[in-house]
């Protein structure tokens, strides 16, 4: 009997948006759009797979067991993601077409989630509770 996974502890989810954050920031820096496929590919790997990199990297230096970390939820956290891998695509394909204020714009929406993320409040989370909630709302409305 195996017992599903339901959070994420916190440290590794810093580190994934600490990589979205310093990808983005690299590839504006150096203006090369591939940098945006490290979070990119990472976040794919971690929605198709259950296998993040990033996190697999980070979870090697954790000092604790994960379970002594503040904890995220998954599902939370799978949101944002497709999210985040959205938009990095969306941005990598603008700039791989020259279509750079349109890559600049997506680049910059996901680095700025990531930052507010980091500082301590979630969009994504905030915009999946309002999406819950308004679905359960009119759900009874029938």
């Amino acid at each position: 009997m195996t017992s599903k996974i339901t959070t994420i502890p916190q440290p590794l989810v810093r580190a994934n948006q600490f990589s979205i954050v310093g990808f983005v920031l690299l590839s504006w820096l150096f203006r090369n759009e591939f940098f945006l496929l490290i979070p990119l590919i990472s976040g794919l790997l971690g929605l198709l797979f259950n296998f993040n990199p990033i996190m697999k990297i980070r979870k090697l230096f954790l000092k604790q067991n994960g379970n002594e970390y503040p904890q995220e939820d998954v599902l939370d956290q799978k949101f944002n993601q497709k999210i985040a891998v959205t938009f990095l695509a969306i941005a990598f394909f603008s700039f791989l077409l020259s279509y750079n204020i349109l890559g600049y714009i997506f680049s910059a929406l996901v680095l700025l989630a990531a930052a507010i993320a980091l500082l301590g409040f979630c969009i994504g989370c905030f915009i999946r509770f309002q999406y819950i909630t308004y679905r359960n709302k009119h759900k009874y409305k029938s």
